[in-house]
């Protein structure tokens, strides 16, 4: 499997070796990433998890988005005009109190999304698979640099909270590399929610701490909002390309953009001549890359998906969050294709005091303005996302899963990791590796400079249909592509493959002998 931190993709990777199934693996190692980047995802978050179940040669999806709590009302979130706009594009509000604190925090999905996968699809319990995770937070996990460049970014939002800035701040800076980070307060929780389940969150005593907490610091979440929490499940939204049928999580997520963009790329991109059969794991040694017509008809199909979008919500795009993704296979061919999210760098800021669990800033997800697709209202559920996670198949058989994070970019990345390998017969190793290119919202173009001085400058010629065209390299920070993660499996040979971004410096794969 393959995970935005190694330490989950080797947990993942344990469960599969003890007979597990990719289901089990996912939830294990999504788990873990509560623990190993917090700052990312955890129990307090949402997001989609996509399944193919090999036996019964279907996709599913489950959508654990955040909701409302069913008394916000709009006009606790006045526009303050003197701010910028939020992470999601929408107008500034006084105090960032849709961004930042304990109003900015919806009703997260994460443990009922992995339970209810479990349900349907799991083989191990919760309470076994939550036994690394709860270790680790209990034993605590070696801080390195990125985890001290993490914290550090977030360091003025993390010091308005009094739990997360003795977390993660102690004596007012960040931890330092070489550090323990302990959270006996998370592993706690993990430990109720073991051996109770999803019911103790959803309603029971520990819905009930983390409502006291809430009230408390100004939330107007109630217990009821968490007993009425529903994941919802569904057939995938799919396409086919180039012969391959694409699964992804469905109409609120990053997937009609997706399936638009390959849609345009299907009717104006030449592929003839091309071997693009190489959906494999078996990197060769001569690679077949778009030229610079082809790189042109990529920018375009992305600059259209982003501008159909936009109308049909409303509203501007994201500029950045924080969000992870893994993708799992087991030997059986299921696979998984999971994608969740704090949304922002550790979300709110808010670690609830009594359960050790950072919380989103999920309400950045609605427009505070009135008559909008995703304006505020009691109850509703996050409709916009652009989190794409993606399995795909070919005659009834799983050859690979991707996903990414980082917000406004990860739809442009999905895409072209996929259009790489079903137009190129790029490997997965190889499209991950490839030269990025992003197009946002905005008609603005990223080119890596791997790309070649030809195709920028093919890019730069056709400005006014690809947009406007910046060179910027792939690197740690500032980000400015996504961090996929992904897996691939010859059907033939049984051979798989797990590959993550090269230029996340903890991101990485793990396999076990068994699959």
């Amino acid at each position: 499997m393959a995970a935005q931190q190694v330490q989950a993709a080797a947990c993942g990777a344990d469960v599969l070796a003890a007979g597990g199934n990719a289901v089990d693996a996912a939830v294990a190692a999504g788990l873990m990433l509560g623990v190993t980047e917090p700052w990312m995802c955890g129990i307090g978050g949402s997001g989609y998890m996509v399944v193919w179940n090999a036996a019964e040669k279907r996709a599913a999806v489950f959508d654990f988005q955040g909701v409302l709590a069913q008394g916000t009302d709009a006009s606790d979130y006045p526009l303050d005009p003197h701010l910028p706009s939020n992470i999601m594009g929408f107008p500034g509000v006084v105090q960032n109190r849709n961004s930042v604190g304990y109003q900015s925090i919806a009703i997260p999905g994460a443990i009922k999304g992995f339970t209810e996968a479990l349900k349907k699809f799991g083989s191990i319990g919760l309470d076994d698979l939550a036994e690394p995770s709860i270790a680790a937070a209990e034993q605590g996990v070696e801080v390195n640099w990125f985890t001290t460049l993490q914290i550090a970014l977030a360091a003025r939002t993390l010091l308005k909270d009094k739990a997360a800035r003795s977390l993660f701040l102690p004596d007012g800076v960040p931890l330092q590399p070489g550090a323990t980070l302990k959270m006996p307060a998370l592993a706690q929780t993990m430990k109720v929610l073991a051996s109770d389940g999803p019911d103790s969150l959803y309603g029971g005593t520990l819905g009930e701490q983390f409502v006291t907490d809430l009230i408390s610091g100004g939330s107007c979440i109630e217990l009821a909002d968490f007993s009425s929490y529903q994941v919802q499940q569904s057939a995938s939204l799919t396409t086919v390309h180039r012969g391959v049928t694409l699964h992804t999580a469905g109409p609120t997520s990053g997937g009609p953009r997706f399936i638009e963009s390959l849609d345009y790329v299907a009717n104006n991109l030449d592929i003839t001549g091309l071997d693009s059969s190489a959906v494999n794991n078996t990197a060769t040694d001569t690679i077949t890359e778009p030229g610079p017509a082809g790189w042109c008809v990529y920018a375009q199909a992305l600059k259209k998906a982003w501008s159909d979008h936009n109308k049909r919500i409303g509203r501007a795009t994201e500029v950045g969050s924080c969000t992870s993704h893994l993708s799992t296979v087991d030997r059986h061919g299921n696979m998984v294709a999971l994608t969740f999210t704090l949304l922002d760098r550790f979300g709110s800021g808010v670690l609830l005091p009594s359960t050790g669990v950072l919380m989103n800033n999920a309400v950045s997800y609605f427009d505070p303005r009135p008559n909008y697709p995703t304006s505020m209202v009691g109850g509703k559920r996050i409709n916009a996302s652009n989190m794409c996670p993606i399995i795909a198949t070919r005659d009834g058989q799983s050859v690979f899963s991707v996903g990414a994070s980082g917000a406004n970019y990860i739809v442009p990345c999905t895409t072209l990791i996929t259009a790489l390998m079903l137009d190129y017969g790029l490997t997965l190793e190889q499209a991950i590796n490839a030269a990025r290119l992003d197009v946002d919202g905005n008609g603005r173009v990223a080119a890596d400079p791997r790309l070649g001085e030809d195709v920028i400058a093919e890019l730069q010629r056709g400005s006014d249909k690809n947009g406007d065209v910046s060179v910027e390299p792939l690197q740690v920070f500032p980000k400015r592509y996504a961090c996929p993660s992904g897996v691939s499996r010859d059907p033939e040979s049984g051979m798989v493959c797990g590959v993550s971004d090269p230029s996340h410096p903890f991101a990485g794969g793990a396999t076990a002998l068994s699959v």
